[in-house]
């Protein structure tokens, strides 16, 4: 299995010191300096070079959970929103449109067929399938530790393929009702933490469904015990097909030395897993935006990582980091094209 090496630490130095020159007051340029600086030491290249080819993949599954009271919509709805990323008319559609990123759909674990697309449609869609529906983790594994597996390596795949049709930017996207749940939890499990402190809201759900949903994690936790503190055994019993494959997806772009850019809860929820399979990881990630999932949060105080945008959001699909990608292109820019002080005139 290839090994996680860190960004380069040379191209950081000569970077901090490029923005350390720059004809800026010292300090000025604030987080889009730091932005600046990381891609530089991912790509290993100063100045960087522009972000143009930016890819997101949104990893669909259905998720058990979803038929006991853990969201504020059908499962149905998942299929539902597929179809409407094909279509190009989501949430993420519209800004992937104005920020030219592209936008790819996998079904990893939706609970139906797609028999109405059409042949061509339906085959891209689904050829990483991994199985219909997830385990209800707080009474069955989300998965067998095959379908882990296959989940992992699908993700791995998908990366590798994103990078060589030219991604410089990757980024991770989800649509799965139910699927806070099983991303909480494996928060839960990767902080040692109880239900109580990772559990939110999702989609939107009242103060009794709230309290259903940190039951069913609490139970979900008690029922993976000791496997919760490895990390593939905690996609198993905790997670999803789509999130696991989200997962394998992160890991592959962190081994081949390719910058993420992460989005909510979900994503971040993969990203830990991702560094707890190989700790390092983290390194080659940046967080788009800062969810209102408390999991999210706090799994990116232990990733180390401060979302270039809070902005409320809590649409999920990769939205979050798609509104972000501007601020690492502003990055990009400042470092590359402002003058240098020792090259004013006079």
């Amino acid at each position: 299995m290839p090994q996680v090496l860190p960004p380069s630490d040379i191209a950081r130095a000569h970077a901090a010191k490029r923005l350390a020159a720059l004809a800026t007051p010292p300090g000025a340029l604030g987080r889009l300096g730091e932005a600046g600086v990381w891609l530089a030491a991912c790509q290993g290249r100063v100045p960087p070079k522009p972000v143009d080819n930016v890819r997101l993949v949104i990893f669909a599954g259905d998720h058990g959970v979803a038929a006991h009271g853990v969201s504020a919509f059908p499962p149905a709805i998942t299929g539902a929103m597929v179809r409407t990323f094909l279509a190009g008319k989501a949430g993420v559609s519209a800004l992937a449109a104005a920020h030219g990123v592209a936008v790819r759909v996998l079904d990893v674990g939706v609970d139906e067929d797609f028999a109405d697309l059409d042949a061509a449609t339906r085959a891209a869609l689904t050829a990483h399938k991994v199985r219909r529906g997830s385990g209800a983790i707080h009474v069955a594994d989300a998965l067998t530790a095959e379908e882990t597996a296959a989940a992992l390596a699908v993700g791995a795949a998908v990366a590798r393929e994103e990078v060589a049709a030219g991604a410089q930017l990757l980024i991770s996207g989800d649509m799965g009702i139910g699927n806070t749940t099983p991303a909480a939890a494996m928060v839960a499990a990767g902080l040692g933490l109880p239900a109580a402190e990772v559990v939110g809201r999702g989609t939107g759900i009242t103060d009794e469904g709230l309290a259903r949903k940190k039951d069913v994690i609490d139970a979900a936790l008690t029922r993976a015990g000791a496997r919760a503190q490895d990390p593939v055994e905690t996609l198993t019993a905790l997670g999803s097909a789509d999130l696991a494959a989200a997962t394998g997806y992160l890991l592959a772009a962190a081994q081949d030395g390719v910058p993420v850019l992460l989005d909510g809860l979900m994503s971040v929820a993969c990203a830990l897993t991702a560094d707890r399979i190989e700790p390092g990881a983290a390194a080659w990630y940046a967080a788009g935006h800062r969810s209102t999932e408390p999991a999210q949060s706090l799994a990116l105080a232990k990733l180390g990582l401060e979302p270039l945008l809070d902005l409320g959001l809590r649409l999920g699909e990769g939205s979050g980091a798609v509104a972000a990608v501007p601020v690492l292109r502003s990055a990009v820019a400042l470092l590359r094209d402002v003058a240098l002080l020792a090259d004013l005139p006079g």
